[in-house]
């Protein structure tokens, strides 16, 4: 998933599996510490094969990482209610639902059934309303981190493993005086991944099918949260020469990445399925 690249014939390439291994070596660690195994309940109500197949590798990342947890296969138009029972279920720890279920507005709706100390994808509106707010924590004596999506998370423990994120500096500062582009804009990743970068101190260009944009905090790091701007006649082509990282998640021939236009030393990190280069 992760890579540092040079366009010269020099770089190093990181795979995701040698951070993650060291991150599930800390999980495990604070797993142990606790009374018991914490349960993770997925609810199956979808059809499709790629959610079963997720509900699976959930159930094997688990139980190798010392969780349990305990897959629930249930009626689309019962969901609702077993979602509402597992809330009130001191014996359940976190909850999963395996989307799509119904493709439509009414799976949002059951994003929000899940109680917030359940809700193990960060998907309720309280999460994602914190996220673009930067608020990070759900209570005042800041005890409970928000849970932030998992996919953007992912990308910013990359950076936090290539030093990227400088510890010098205050928290919620780190990544001050770098200059990032992701190629992406979705919803799930691309939009919230650019906020968090852009919390986090970052100039970020948000570079998608309908152009440019700039997420930042101001000059300064004068603002609370980051705004966002429209970069007027912008391209990818504009944005890679100054930008210290490039992230990039679009697969397709529109969006590879012209590596000639890299700044030396760049870090890359490409989510999407397949190479962008």
């Amino acid at each position: 998933m992760a890579s540092t690249l040079d366009p010269s014939a020099n770089c190093k390439v990181v795979l995701a599996n040698t951070i993650a291994k060291k991150l599930q070596e800390e999980v495990c660690e604070g797993v142990r510490t606790l009374r018991r195994a914490p349960l993770l309940a997925g609810f199956l109500s979808s059809t499709d094969p790629a959610a079963r197949t997720y509900a699976e590798w959930t159930g094997k990342t688990c139980r190798d990482n010392g969780f349990q947890f305990e897959l629930r296969e249930v009626d689309k138009d019962d969901l609702e209610e077993a979602l509402i029972a597992a809330n009130h279920d001191t014996g359940v720890d976190g909850i999963i639902v395996y989307y799509p279920i119904f493709n439509n507005r009414q799976d949002q709706y059951l994003q929000q059934i899940v109680d917030v100390g359940k809700d193990v994808e960060g998907l309720s509106h309280q999460y994602i309303f914190n996220m673009y707010q930067n608020i990070r924590f759900l209570d005042p004596s800041q005890q409970k981190k928000s849970v932030l999506p998992c996919t953007p998370l992912a990308v910013i423990k990359i950076l936090e493993h290539l030093q990227i994120y400088n510890t010098i500096l205050p928290y919620g500062n780190r990544l001050f005086g770098h200059t990032i582009t992701v190629i992406n804009r979705s919803e799930v990743v691309g939009r919230p991944l650019a906020a968090l970068l852009a919390n986090d101190g970052a100039r970020v260009y948000s570079v998608d099918l309908d152009g440019v944009q700039q997420f930042h905090r101001g000059q300064g790091l004068k603002k609370r949260r980051h705004e966002v701007e429209e970069k007027t006649g912008w391209t990818l082509e504009t944005c890679l020469p100054e930008s210290d990282v490039v992230i990039s998640g679009i697969p397709g021939e529109k969006f590879k990445v012209p590596v000639q236009l890299l700044r030396e030393g760049a870090v890359c990190i490409n989510f999407s399925s397949e190479k962008v280069s």
